[in-house]
């Protein structure tokens, strides 16, 4: 087995902005395998500032597992679990070998017969971009909007959201909001601000306050999300607060601790697939719900969240909550995988 790591980088048609600033480029290594005729290929894609393997020699670790890799044919899972991207990017080529393709399990996604319901994400920007953009996912037919908040003016961002619900109820559009920890907990700002939004019947907020490792959480550990969690009169979802907590037993303390509504999971930030795997049985045996979203991959990895995504699904039918797995579109120089966005669904067409 050999292993190539290919370092790129991709360009967003237009700056991609959150509470955490704007991004207008993103850097993924592709790691190519090959093993006699066949070949596989994975994307490693770390945020930076925010992913925990965010290394500044992240190619010398990246190139010490692929050797580990190439002389065993076999993850060590336990000495990736701290390399959250590099273990999805490792997990997602193996499993491209052992496939033969882009088509990576047997689902009915991955053989066509279903595509998989998501939310139309609104990115940050001015109200009038902002406006603009929810305008262009309704009128694509997308029933559940995700709108990013917490840089632009608060009041600015409820008359957005007080728009779509003069025009639609929560039963015809959901609505989900993800401050990326723009609110703060001092003072009562944050349980403020979620009063307000409350009034508007909103799915659930994303991250709300900044998660315990950050600097602007001022300390406090996950005490205060987890009183935020009991005081908030809507549906709190974590995110950021999962990166770094990497071992089955601090996954099930943080959840005992918070008790969130949901968890959002991103395979590059919280463990790669079997991280989330791990995450989803969890939060199913405390009544905790999840959904699973693709973190500015390009369609590399997009396309293996989604396929792993589907693995999770109930295999008798029933819901599907929406998934963030819209981000397809987002770069100028893109790779081609066999994804296609039809109405509210993200679909795979086997080539």
């Amino acid at each position: 087995m050999r292993i190539n790591i290919q370092e790129r980088v991709l360009h967003f048609k237009q700056p991609a902005g959150t509470s955490r600033g704007v991004y207008t480029e993103r850097r993924s290594w592709f790691l190519q395998v090959f093993d006699g005729e066949r070949q596989g290929l994975g994307e490693c894609a770390p945020l930076p500032q925010l992913s925990c393997d965010d290394l500044p020699n992240y190619t010398m670790v990246l190139r010490h597992f692929c050797n580990q890799v190439e002389k065993t044919g076999q993850i060590d899972f336990e000495a990736m679990r701290p390399y959250p991207s590099m273990l999805f990017g490792m997990e997602t080529a193996l499993q491209s070998l052992a496939s033969g393709g882009s088509r990576l399990f047997d689902t009915p996604f991955c053989r066509s017969e279903m595509g998989i319901p998501i939310n139309g994400l609104v990115w940050m920007g001015t109200f009038t971009e902002m406006q603009q953009r929810i305008e262009q996912k309704l009128e694509q037919g997308f029933h559940c909007i995700k709108l990013k908040i917490g840089a632009i003016d608060f009041d600015d961002e409820l008359e957005l959201i007080k728009q779509i619900r003069r025009r639609f109820s929560h039963r015809e559009v959901e609505l989900r909001v993800d401050a990326n920890g723009a609110f703060s907990f001092d003072h009562g700002d944050a349980l403020y601000k979620l009063e307000l939004l409350s009034q508007y019947a909103l799915h659930s907020i994303e991250q709300p306050i900044p998660p315990a490792y950050s600097p602007r959480a001022h300390g406090g550990g996950w005490a205060s999300m987890a009183e935020l969690c009991r005081d908030a009169p809507l549906p709190i979802a974590l995110d950021e607060e999962l990166i770094g907590v990497n071992s089955p037993d601090a996954k099930r303390q943080l959840l005992n601790i918070i008790k969130p509504a949901y968890i959002v999971l991103k395979p590059s930030l919280h463990g790669g697939m079997m991280g989330c795997r791990e995450w989803i049985e969890l939060a199913r045996d405390m009544g905790i719900g999840w959904w699973i979203t693709s973190a500015l991959e390009s369609n590399v990895g997009l396309n293996a969240i989604a396929q792993f995504c589907s693995t999770q699904f109930p295999e008798r039918g029933g819901t599907i909550m929406p998934q963030g797995l819209g981000t397809g579109q987002l770069f100028t120089d893109n790779i081609d995988m066999p994804l296609e966005i039809r109405g509210d669904k993200l679909w795979y067409i086997e080539p």
